[in-house]
This record gives structure tokens, C-alpha cells and sequence, in this order.
């Protein structure tokens, strides 16, 4: 299990780092493909600091990786971690449904 494999803080860092709807996009836009830090900013109605502050937020959950390449530093979605992230709400979700099964049933033995 996902769940066993990760610790409370790197689930802490992933959940934080998924939590804000403009670290989803670049993360969504990582996917598709390779992008600079500026080319990032350039989408998003905040300063070139704020986007590299989320990219190093997205960075910390191991959710992308950052590469210097001259000067500037490009910025790719990390797979692996995407599937953990996915597997892991998959995990909760299973124990969850498991748990509303089992009300269920004691419902129903009244």
C-alpha cells in the first residue's frame, strides 16, 4: 500500500502542494511538456517570484523536478509521483467505501 510506503509528512507535503488550484495547473502543464519557470509565469496574472515560490512548493512533494539548463530553470512533472498521488486518494477512497459499507451493515442488523 501507498499509504504504508509514504510518511506522514510526504503525504502532508503532497496533499499542501495539491491544494492550490495554481500548483494544479502547472502541474497539469508540466505533464504535457517541459517548461522554463518564466514561461510558466507567463500564464498565470502573478510576479515570476510567486510562480517560482509554487513551482519550489510543487518541487518539495517531489511532484516536479526543476533542471538548470543555461539560465534558465525548466520545470517537468515527475510521473512517479503523480501515480503515488493517485494511488494514495485511490488507497483512501478504498477505506473509506470500506467504512461506509460497514455502517451500512450495522444499520441494517437493527
Amino acid at each position: 500500500m501507498v499509504v504504508d510506503q509514504l510518511s506522514d509528512s510526504e503525504v502532508d507535503l503532497l496533499f499542501h502542494a495539491l491544494a492550490d488550484s495554481t500548483r494544479r495547473s502547472i502541474v497539469v502543464r508540466a505533464i504535457g511538456e517541459e517548461h522554463s519557470v518564466s514561461a510558466l509565469a507567463a500564464h498565470y496574472a502573478m510576479s515570476f517570484a510567486a510562480v517560482q515560490k509554487h513551482v519550489a512548493v510543487l518541487e518539495r512533494a517531489a511532484l516536479v523536478t526543476k533542471e538548470k539548463r543555461g539560465r534558465e530553470q525548466i520545470v517537468r512533472a515527475n510521473p512517479e509521483a503523480i501515480r503515488r498521488a493517485r494511488q494514495l486518494l485511490d488507497e483512501y477512497e478504498k477505506i473509506w467505501r470500506q467504512r461506509v459499507d460497514r455502517i451500512a451493515d450495522i444499520l441494517a442488523e437493527d
